[in-house]
């Protein structure tokens, strides 16, 4: 089959695609071929070396796909076999740029008749991220929320979504004037160039304070931001590293009476995202949410999937195609 083949790490030209087995799927796990695979900016710093790849390398690259599944493992459910899933590896080879990916049922989604692979794979893992963020922030009726990078994969959602959690007013940023616009039209009230550096202090003169922030930048305008939030209950949640780690320390929060929340992790955050998977796929499937696709590529212009994330240029979900 054809994959896509990380044998070092580097630049997005390490990206390559070459003839491989098939993988075989072992006990528990099925065969899925895959219709659509999704990139992901979490992808980029995997495959440049700045976060240890999860499995030794060589390795087929790749997290995210959906497909059908065409063979069962043994002891794995018959009931699945021509059945049309996600898939979200969490950890270990991953496996997903390819033709064929192996998977175990904890990281199968079942599709809804009617929903495409491509707004399938854009929305499983993002949407039910968001779907999780809004969970955790507890937003009471009325209260004003701040959504960063809103023009996004995720932020894209949470604007989609927020209001159905009682949000009354929404601020947003976006790095473009095509990503601020998009922002405004998934329902954002205001929308904020963080490419700025006054960006912050706009978000203060707007009026009112920020019951909730959900931060995706982090560094110094996160710690900037901490003025513009409600003292004695503002909340910023963050789950993004766009900047680097939100340069805030605990003496910031406690004489503002503020929390940080990190939202993030294999273990417990990561099964909350797999929960909420059905769900977000449920409401495409009926309209409550628009899948966020910025653009189809064949599976062979993985390196270019990655340029394009990398300068961000992408205005949601890249989807690859096998």
């Amino acid at each position: 089959m054809r994959a896509i083949v990380l044998r070092e790490t580097g630049g997005p030209e390490v990206l390559r695609l070459e003839e491989v087995p098939p993988p075989v799927p072992g006990p528990g796990e099925v065969l899925v071929r895959t219709e659509a695979v999704g990139v992901s900016y979490y992808e980029t710093p995997l495959r440049a070396g700045v976060f240890p790849f999860p499995a030794p390398l060589p390795a087929v690259f790749g997290f995210e796909a959906a497909g059908t599944v065409t063979e069962v493992g043994e002891g794995a459910d018959a009931a699945l076999l021509g059945r049309r899933v996600t898939v979200m590896k969490l950890g270990g080879t991953g496996g997903t740029y390819a033709e064929y990916v192996a998977a175990g049922a904890d990281a199968l989604t079942l599709v809804p008749a009617g929903v495409s692979a491509a707004d399938a794979v854009a929305t499983a893992v993002q949407g039910a991220v968001a779907l999780t963020l809004l969970r955790a922030a507890a937003l009471e009726d009325g209260q004003t929320v701040l959504i960063e990078v809103a023009g996004g994969g995720v932020g894209g959602y949470l604007t989609q979504l927020v209001r159905g959690f009682g949000a009354g007013r929404v601020l947003a940023t976006a790095g473009s004037e095509v990503k601020r616009r998009r922002a405004r039209d998934l329902g954002a009230d205001l929308v904020l160039d963080h490419t700025d550096p006054s960006w912050p202090d706009q978000v203060r003169e707007a009026g009112g304070t920020v019951d909730v922030v959900f931060e995706a930048i982090g560094g110094a305008s996160a710690r900037r931001l901490l003025d513009a939030m409600t003292p004695g209950g503002g909340r910023m949640m963050f789950y993004g590293l766009l900047d680097g780690p939100p340069e805030v320390t605990p003496v910031d929060l406690l004489h503002r009476g503020l929390t940080l929340a990190g939202c993030g992790g294999l273990a417990a955050w990561g099964r909350h995202v797999q929960d909420a998977r059905a769900e977000v796929l449920d409401m495409v499937a009926d309209g409550r949410l628009r899948p966020q696709v910025d653009s189809v590529l064949p599976l062979a212009d993985a390196a270019t999937a990655h340029r394009r994330i990398e300068e961000r240029a992408a205005i949601g979900k890249i989807v690859l195609v096998p």
